[in-house]
């Protein structure tokens, strides 16, 4: 181009004043996040309290798995044993969440990695449970058992 031209175009170029057109304003969608009545309701019945700053929260299951929150909205009751956890959750492997746990408490000195040590071992021991049934004693001795069925039987 031209820059005779160019500067005759850059003259006539205004950003205000009268008889320019006004600028719409860009809208943001809010970011928060409407909670269901009814849930709101029912923690209200439940008198629970929420729990500030809280950086993760892990629940190991049964089976071995690890369901992590990360900034989670934790809301309790201690009196009445119970935790409302609100977020958005991640299964993991126990290592990837042991190892998580340990760059988090990394901060609070090694007697806390002792402790998270004896957990791991703990859960290990769990997992090599075996037949659950050994640990249950019966209620009725065997020698009674059979003769009621005995008894039974001849009926």
């Amino acid at each position: 181009m031209n820059p005779e031209k160019l500067a005759k175009l850059q003259a006539q170029v205004r950003t205000g004043g009268k008889g320019t057109p006004r600028r719409k304003i860009k809208k943001t969608a809010g970011s928060s996040v409407k909670e269901d009545p009814k849930l709101v309701s029912t923690l209200r019945q439940l008198n629970v309290q929420p729990i500030p700053d809280v950086e993760a929260v892990n629940m190991f299951m049964e089976d071995g798995k690890v369901i992590g929150f990360t900034n989670p909205r934790l809301s309790a009751n201690p009196s009445a044993n119970t935790f409302v956890i609100a977020g958005r959750a991640q299964e993991k492997s126990p290592e990837q969440a042991l190892t998580e746990m340990i760059s988090r408490m990394g901060n609070f000195g090694p007697e806390s990695l002792s402790q998270l040590a004896k957990l791991s071992q703990g859960l290990q021991a769990n997992a090599n449970v075996g037949d659950v049934d050994e640990d249950i004693p019966d209620l009725i001795p065997e020698d009674l058992a059979k003769s009621t069925t005995d008894l039974n039987e001849a009926d």
